[in-house]
């Protein structure tokens, strides 16, 4: 795996959501991508019971590049979060526990769409939806030639904006600038000093709280109205799986 960054994707006015996604996926094979697949990304949350102290939030995370994994993490409520790797069975433990545990009503929320390779890159395109319900684009985009992001963020603005078709900000994305994934460290001398989150090694849990900043962000919105559009001939779509070049 590499550096990962997610963008949410505005749909432009008058395109649905699969309008969007595949003039997005033509600009990309336009550039030499190869579509490779499909991806899902999943969240579910659950929040302790009441009676068992102050409440704290579990969100249990899938990822389809990690078929055997699930990811987990611990909202304390205090701001801080506590992250576990696991394999399944965790899925399983989670639903025991209904005297700890209650399923938060309508939480379920995935990301799903096609997945390309470019050269070094990796790029999903995501239909977010939550209860059936349209809530946006979200992109991802890895590269796997990297693993510091302010070694290689400006190579990963140039393929954004190759596709995008937009000027994209000089700047970090929010996830790595953020005073909460922003730690002390001591330096040789001795000296404690700020350690950025764009200057750490990145792994699959930076990933993996990415999209829950990004799914909490969603909820929170209203669902996302999809224009009519008339009938007529169908769009091309990349539902097949098959390698396209």
């Amino acid at each position: 795996m590499g550096v990962t960054i997610l963008y949410s994707y505005i749909t432009p006015e008058g395109k649905t959501g699969a309008q969007a996604i595949d003039n997005l996926s033509k600009r990309l094979l336009a550039l030499g991508a190869v579509h490779t697949g499909q991806f899902l990304v999943d969240c579910e949350s659950y929040m302790t019971a009441p009676q068992h102290g102050p409440s704290k939030v579990v969100h249990v995370i899938h990822n389809s590049e990690y078929p055997v994994t699930t990811f987990s993490i611990l909202d304390t409520g205090t701001g801080k979060q506590i992250p576990l790797i696991a394999d399944n069975i965790f899925d399983l433990v989670i639903i025991k526990m209904t005297a700890i545990n209650t399923n938060k009503k309508q939480t379920r929320i995935e990301s799903k769409g096609a997945r390309f390779e470019y050269g070094d890159f990796i790029v999903k395109l995501g239909s977010v939806t939550m209860t059936e319900n349209f809530k946006g684009i979200l992109i991802e985009i890895e590269y796997r030639a990297c693993l510091i992001v302010s070694f290689c963020w400006e190579l990963i603005r140039e393929m954004m904006e190759s596709f995008l078709g937009t000027t994209m900000p000089k700047e970090y994305p929010a996830y790595f600038t953020s005073q909460t994934h922003t730690h002390t460290i001591v330096n040789a001398m001795g000296q404690q000093q700020m350690h950025a989150k764009q200057n750490d090694t990145y792994d699959i849990m930076d990933t993996v709280n990415q999209y829950l900043e990004h799914f909490t962000n969603y909820r929170k919105q209203s669902n996302i109205p999809q224009p009519q559009v008339a009938a007529g001939p169908a769009n091309v779509t990349m539902s097949s799986g098959l390698r396209v070049g």
